[in-house]
């Protein structure tokens, strides 16, 4: 008796994940390290200026994850539905976007910058000059900061994930590098640390190109008309906007805190305010890195309505980030002084404020994990509504609502408190909803994460090794399982000659999955392999093996698709 062992999704995911996880960590412990760099070279102090900008980053992190993270899974799908044409139409139509916002960002920029500087510091208005320095070197990088990003979340969906990872850790090593050569040697401060960024991007820039170049990537530039252009265009943001409203909300957020630790505790709050926030690049590292391995895997098992695929990868996912966000929290609590130290905070005023404001602060971490990852999963199933509630919530409505009302309450202190709040009102709620839907739905939905879940009766899952014994017998077996049905036999002999092909085509293939769907009209079998590319559509001379043909009689319609680096396959036969 064969069962699906879930060997080939865990093997995918790890081979997402590592690269993904490595891509997240290059770019978030470089950001974490930045600050460490330039608070050891021009003093913590200076955390102010460069924290009062972070709403700036925060809306670029929003334009590129709504353009580039919400194209890519509209790719993912388009893929799955084996459609090239609508594939290659959300690659053209995000990039090419976001490198001309990201031009429009920087020329708006650099000639508002002093409005903008003004408004950054409203509650602390005698850092404006030194925000405004700051802010016009960070600008410069903008278009190349979108272009970098939104081309990482296609190639990485279309199968080839080490390369984001490279190219976004080299820009990130040239930040850090940049750092001490225009801080320390060129004097430049405050704009040579902006520059030192922008000169990174530039860098990864270029090395991400090298996609272009790569034989086995399968997503082109195509040409398209201004109306199927925006439309194409309506469609991405709002995929993407539900994930990446979290930046918006944070962009406002991010605004609005500045303003009320400036009102009730001063700079140094700002700067305890900082490093909190630096904190959480440690852990975005495994957030984002679970996160951005989840989404396309999830949507493709989705839109292929296989739940059992769907409920173990998010079970994996979300077990990573709460002992991600476990750790880090009580490493926090128990030792802030370990932050402390990091940034070279040595003036006494600031001491006390920073260590108060670390220990309350990470309390909030395991709550980000959950809400993060529930907001990327809501988008991956296409609950956009929901994941924009989620968002909304978490990022905007509860922490800035408890912040204004605790800290007129008691002061400082309510500032901190009100993250670990509004991450227990965002579960709270997602709990509530679950339990409504599950029960709305008889059972049709279930769990935390309301997901679907495949009939026995129906659906039969199996894995196999690429072992062509164990394809016949599997195909005998589903024939057993069939009897009765008048396709039995010929799904059978289509599943064996597919097995049977798959398994001859190539030196090694680990597992192959295999599930077997019997609707009332049709018996649908989805079968997903790691080996090289194989369409069985079409029928190739030079292979020694193939017996295709006989595939292609027996079936009344075959899909073919790569993707995720597998090929997917989809054969119906009709009863």
């Amino acid at each position: 008796m064969y069962e699906r062992n879930y060997n080939l999704l865990r093997s995918k995911f790890k081979e997402f994940f590592l690269p993904t996880l490595f891509t997240s960590m290059a770019g978030n412990i470089c950001l974490f390290v930045d600050g460490l760099i330039v608070s050891f070279l021009i003093g913590a102090g200076n955390l102010a200026p460069i924290q009062s900008v972070a709403p700036v980053i925060t809306f670029v992190n929003l334009i590129y994850w709504m353009i580039g993270l919400g194209g890519s899974v509209l790719c993912s799908v388009a893929k799955a539905e084996f459609d090239d044409e609508k594939s290659n139409s959300y690659f053209s139509v995000s990039v090419t976007s976001l490198l001309s916002i990201g031009l429009l960002i920087t020329i708006f920029g650099l000639l508002f910058s002093n409005n903008i500087s003004q408004l950054l510091c409203i509650s602390q208005p005698e850092l404006a000059p030194s925000v405004n320095q700051f802010f016009i070197a960070l600008i410069i990088g903008m278009p190349f900061l979108c272009y970098m990003m939104s081309l990482s979340y296609f190639i990485r969906a279309d199968g080839i994930p080490t390369l984001p990872f490279r190219a976004i850790l080299i820009a990130n090593i040239v930040n850090l590098c940049c750092d001490f050569i225009y801080i320390k040697f060129l004097g430049m401060g405050l704009s040579g640390a902006a520059l030192a960024t922008s000169t990174g991007y530039i860098v990864g820039s270029i090395i991400i190109s090298y996609y272009f170049f790569k034989p086995e990537r399968t997503l082109r530039f195509i040409k398209l008309k201004v109306k199927s252009l925006f439309d194409y265009l309506k469609r991405i943001v709002k995929s993407g906007f539900s994930s990446s409203s979290t930046q918006l909300y944070l962009t406002l957020k991010l605004f609005l805190v500045n303003i009320l630790v400036g009102m009730y505790i001063g700079k140094s709050g700002i700067v305890a305010f900082s490093i909190c926030y630096n904190s959480l690049f440690i852990l975005y590292i495994f957030l984002i890195g679970t996160a951005q391995t989840m989404s396309p895997i999830v949507s493709v098992y989705f839109k292929e309505e296989d739940y059992s695929g769907v409920n173990y990868i998010i079970k994996r996912s979300l077990k990573i980030v709460v002992a991600a966000s476990l750790v880090l929290s009580a490493l926090f609590v128990v030792y802030p002084q370990a932050l402390l130290l990091l940034y070279s905070v040595k003036n006494p005023s600031d001491v006390p404020i920073v260590l108060n404001a670390i220990r309350i602060f990470a309390i909030s971490y395991v709550g980000t994990a959950i809400t993060f990852l529930y907001t990327f999963y809501a988008q991956s199933i296409q609950k956009n509504q929901l994941s924009t509630i989620i968002s909304l919530l978490e990022g905007f409505i509860c922490p800035i609502g408890f912040a204004v009302l605790l800290s007129f309450l008691i002061g400082g202190n309510g500032i901190w408190i009100s993250f670990a709040i509004a991450e227990a009102f965002t579960i709270l709620f997602i709990i509530t909803y679950s339990t409504y839907i599950n029960r709305k739905t008889n059972g049709e939905y279930s769990g935390f994460f309301i997901n679907k879940h495949n009939d026995g009766k129906k659906v039969f899952e199996h894995t196999i090794n690429g072992d062509v014994k164990e394809a016949v017998n599997l195909a005998r077996e589903v024939q057993e399982y069939l009897s009765g049905n008048k396709s039995a036999a010929f799904v059978s002999l289509a599943i064996e000659e597919m097995l049977v092909n798959i398994i001859n085509t190539n030196e090694s293939v680990d597992a192959i999955d295999v599930i077997v769907r019997n609707n009332d009209d049709n018996i649908l079998v989805s079968i997903k392999d790691t080996g090289i590319d194989f369409n069985p559509v079409v029928e190739k001379d030079d292979l020694e093996f193939d017996n295709i043909s006989v595939l292609n009689k027996i079936a009344d319609k075959i899909d073919y698709s790569r993707v995720l680096g597998l090929n997917s396959t989809v054969i119906t036969i009709k009863n």
